[in-house]
């Protein structure tokens, strides 16, 4: 039972460490057996589905005061791409920065940062939790993601967002992805500045995705394409993500 000092946020992070926590830990042999595969990806299943099953969908995560703010924000992953083209657009104060809204939508978009900056916005002051084991709270503010998504139209097929970044990891960019659920939740948003002031290039400058109720390697940072899909099967490796394609972490990180 889920009792006074259990929070849903220690039980279900406990229930996704059962399966993907095995993962990180447990002897590469077995991980790359079928039947371990599979018990990974339903207990992934589970921790999805207990999550959805105990909060409402649009279900707030915890929000703090600026009395809570961390004095360092620090980054996680790449923190300054070296990609020539990225490297352009920050000697340029991002004047050239498009984010691309396409794939599954009626109006495909194409908008600078300041278009982007004149949307409604949305500020939030949320605790960062990294797979790694620290955390640290900002204040983020930015566009929500379904206002995009609603001016771009989405087709009936489409299922999941994926996030195109910026950022090399291996012989491709990163990338991440959520399902409509989150993507249309008041907290997930596309921020562009952190703590009042522009998102620094180390925290995902000009633009990075904050979806407040799962783990952080999938606030993918440096977005520079939303796209709308049916399927993920055909992006990078077919799981989702860069971490979820590598066999590390789980492709849903609810907590």
């Amino acid at each position: 039972m889920i009792t006074p000092t259990m929070t849903r946020r220690r039980l279900v992070g406990s229930l996704g460490l059962a399966g993907g926590g095995l993962l990180l830990t447990g002897c590469d042999r077995v991980a790359a057996t079928p039947a371990f595969r599979g018990f990974v990806e339903g207990s992934e299943r589970l921790t999805m589905d207990f999550t959805r099953l105990v909060s409402a969908r649009d279900a707030l995560a915890r929000e703090f005061t600026a009395a809570d703010l961390s004095p360092v924000f620090r980054g996680n992953g790449v923190t300054n791409p070296t990609a020539t083209d990225y490297q352009a657009m920050v000697a340029n104060g991002f004047a050239d920065y498009r984010l691309r809204v396409d794939g599954l939508v009626r109006r495909p978009l194409s908008m600078s940062l300041p278009q982007l900056q004149a949307m409604p916005r949305r500020s939030q002051i949320t605790r960062h939790d990294c797979v790694e084991g620290w955390s640290a709270i900002g204040q983020w503010t930015g566009v929500p993601l379904r206002l995009l998504l609603n001016q771009a139209g989405l087709l009936p097929q489409a299922r999941y967002i994926v996030f195109h970044c910026a950022d090399d990891y291996g012989p491709g960019k990163y990338y991440e992805s959520v399902d409509l659920i989150d993507a249309h939740h008041p907290q997930t948003i596309l921020a562009w500045a952190l703590n009042g002031r522009a998102l620094p290039v180390t925290n995902g400058a000009p633009l990075r995705l904050r979806v407040e109720r799962q783990l952080g390697y999938k606030q993918a940072k440096y977005v520079m394409r939303v796209e709308a899909v049916n399927s993920l099967a055909h992006i990078g490796g077919g799981k989702g993500g860069y971490w979820e394609d590598s066999g590390d972490y789980a492709w849903y990180a609810g907590i």
